[in-house]
């Protein structure tokens, strides 16, 4: 009887042990809950103070290497468009080819350009060099163009206005981006043929003007071609065509090209365009009937329509 009480005693004061080891082992857990709660914040504090501003910088160096490669091609372009305008300044053929030799480097180097990566610094470095050598080279030639064109005031004149022009032209590519055939567009328009001033008289078998259409056997026309300085000079050839009131072609001599078709012309001629204002006159003989009327009179040049105008045969 008196070893019960104490068996029980000797069984209560074993059991709070295994409760200081469950303890131990939560202050563990705990400790290592906090540790990695450290690492982790370290690592956020470490990316938003120096990963993430530094790959805003990267980017931010991106688009600036971007920006400075456009500028490069705008002044590339700069350079080829006064070179062409140089070139319909002059006439001396040793130095238009020398013009036209720098013209070739300059658009060269524009296509290397274009498909270098702007992230490419060693290329990007050269062709920026290149474009302090072509800026001198084009100073040079300026002076010499300049230098020819005071021997003769009109020439000087015209200088003065291609100055202006490429000028104008200047301020516009500085405005565009890569769209480079936008450009080529402007280009090709200021380079287009204009006619103006047309006339046309009709004339019997004696080539005495007449208005009776029954007595027409031939028709005298002609117009004005007005000076552009930046059309390229050379020959050219000129397509006139006649529409009856009936809409057919008067006497078809054959087709020419025209927005990606073929039209009949009534007569064609060949000039050599230099560039200054041209006065052109054509003749058509009549061999086929001739109703009174309403006539109309296209011009064309190099694939382009450059002028109308219409006429009465009574």
């Amino acid at each position: 009887m008196d070893e019960t009480p104490n068996t029980m005693q000797g069984l209560g004061t074993e059991t709070p042990a295994p409760k200081k080891k469950n303890g131990a082992t939560g202050i563990i857990v705990i400790a290592i809950m906090v540790a990695l709660i450290a690492i982790v914040a370290a690592v956020v504090l470490y990316h938003n103070l120096y990963t993430k501003p530094l790959l805003e910088e990267n980017q931010d160096l991106k688009e600036l290497a971007e920006l400075e490669k456009q500028e490069m091609e705008n002044q590339y372009r700069e350079f080829d468009l006064q070179y062409e305008q140089l070139q319909s300044t002059i006439k001396n053929d040793s130095l238009i080819a020398q013009i036209e030799e720098q013209r070739r480097k300059t658009q060269q180097l524009l296509e290397e350009l274009e498909r270098t990566k702007a992230t490419d610094a060693a290329e990007i470095k050269r062709l920026k060099a290149e474009i302090a050598s072509l800026r001198e080279v084009l100073k040079s030639y300026i002076v010499q163009v300049d230098s020819l064109n005071r021997l003769n005031q009109s020439l000087n004149e015209e200088n003065t206005q291609i100055k202006a022009q490429v000028a104008e032209q200047s301020t516009q590519i500085s405005t565009l981006s890569t769209e480079r055939n936008q450009l080529k567009d402007k280009v090709n328009i200021a380079a287009q043929l204009d006619a103006t001033g047309f006339w046309v008289t009709p004339k019997n078998k004696k080539s005495k003007d007449t208005q009776k259409v029954k007595d027409v056997k031939k028709l005298a026309f002609g117009f004005t071609i007005v000076k552009n300085v930046t059309a390229q000079n050379g020959q050219r050839i000129i397509y006139a065509r006649i529409l009856k009131p009936d809409n057919s072609v008067m006497g078809q001599k054959g087709t020419f090209a025209y927005e990606n078709t073929q039209l009949e012309y009534t007569e064609k001629k060949y000039i050599d365009y230099t560039g200054e204002e041209e006065k052109v006159t054509m003749y058509s003989d009549v061999t086929e009937f001739l109703e009174a009327g309403t006539y109309k009179l296209f011009v064309f040049c190099d694939k382009q329509m450059i002028g109308q105008t219409t006429f009465t045969l009574k």
